[in-house]
């Protein structure tokens, strides 16, 4: 089977390929698509060969790899390869949106593990993969547990479904301590070994907002079913809590490659080495209801997604510009969903569509450093 790696030398990217390289019998590149080169890209397409390779900001002439694209032009090229079955999306940002629609257009299933595509536009593509005939998977560990714990089960039996939380660095930090955090603080997560941004994003609970999001377009419930729970532990991904009051978890160790095996797997599971959970050696587990006081950033992202039309593109946006300036060093961790709220107050909405979440993006970006500005007087 043919995949399409978008996003291939980033995290999610390299342990995609990882997970490739493991099932040779099942699996092939046919392209690979990187924001910039790099020794790393030119090193997978030495090793895995693809037809195709796009490099969205267009590398100087001589550069070592023959034939390869640019822009959006090269995204598109990848992400609708005729022998690609499978898309991987895991570039960042709301530039995946349109190589993400042309390729369900193509018939492509969409392995998605970028979190703008959805929180933008997910009133656009889950409808679009509706209408022909494929669908989006889940590459995100905890949207992955809650498609593994529905197992098929029709949704009106759904009561809710619980996203599950680490908690950050910051889970037992007193609300009158964050006005000092550090960047190195922020990037200390408990759990996982991620990018600044989205290590950031967990720190604040952002993370979790957009999450919730994401799930209410992935799996068609209202966001007043749609729950998070701290769980520091991180060993219990999500729970889908059904009707009759029955809880199903998904357990695993905070490994990203399972997520990533079972969305190009699917429906089989596939046999894989490396380590496994010992819940004889786990201890306990700890579950608690997240602290929105301290953590607003989570009620915001909700709030948001309830407003719809381009609020959740807003909220991309803003925050986006308000991490990279708490890593710059000039805004405070405190000021993130300061600055992310008074964007929002400012907004006008628009309908959804192509234009309008390019538009609202900018003008969030914008109006967010205006912010960034106004907060640090």
């Amino acid at each position: 089977m043919g995949v399409a790696v978008l996003g291939s030398t980033g995290s999610v990217g390299q342990q995609s390929l990882d997970v490739i390289a493991s099932l040779p019998d099942r699996f092939y590149v046919v392209a690979l698509a990187a924001r910039t080169l790099s020794e790393r890209l030119i090193d997978q397409v030495t090793r895995f060969q693809p037809d195709i390779v796009s490099v969205y900001e267009a590398p100087p002439a001589g550069h070592g790899i023959a034939n390869a694209m640019s822009g959006d032009h090269g995204l598109i090229a990848a992400a609708t390869h005729r022998d690609a079955e499978i898309v991987v999306v895991a570039t960042s940002g709301h530039a995946a949106i349109a190589p993400i629609v042309c390729a369900i257009e193509h018939g492509k299933t969409i392995a998605l593990a970028n979190k703008e595509a959805l929180v933008c536009a997910g009133e656009l593509i889950i409808p679009l993969a509706a209408e022909h005939g494929t669908w989006v998977r889940p590459v995100d560990s905890e949207h992955s547990a809650i498609w593994q714990a529905l197992s098929g089960s029709p949704i009106d039996q759904v009561e809710r479904i619980l996203i599950t939380a680490s908690g950050g660095p910051f889970r037992a930090t007193p609300g009158h301590e964050f006005a000092t955090i550090t960047v190195k603080e922020a990037l200390a997560h408990p759990t996982w070994t991620m990018g600044g941004k989205i290590t950031v994003d967990s720190a604040t609970l952002m993370n979790k907002g957009l999450e919730v999001i994401e799930a209410h377009w992935l799996f068609g419930l209202p966001y007043d079913r749609i729950d998070v729970v701290v769980h520091p532990e991180s060993v219990v991904h999500s729970l889908v809590e059904f009707v009759d009051g029955g809880l199903i978890a998904q357990f695993g160790l905070p490994d990203m490659r399972l997520p990533i095996q079972y969305a190009l797997t699917y429906p089989d599971r596939v046999p894989r080495s490396g380590h496994r959970l010992d819940l004889a050696k786990l201890g306990p587990l700890n579950f608690e209801a997240p602290d929105e006081k301290r953590f607003p950033a989570l009620r915001i992202a909700r709030e948001a997604g309830l407003a719809g039309c381009t609020y959740p593109t807003v909220l991309s946006a803003a925050d986006d510009e308000a991490v990279r300036a708490f890593l710059a060093g000039s805004l405070r961790f405190i000021d993130i969903p300061v600055v992310v709220s008074s964007v929002l107050d400012r907004h006008l909405p628009h309908v959804v569509s192509m234009e309008s979440i390019s538009a609202a993006d900018a003008w969030a970006r914008a109006i967010a450093k205006e912010e960034i500005i106004r907060t640090r007087r």
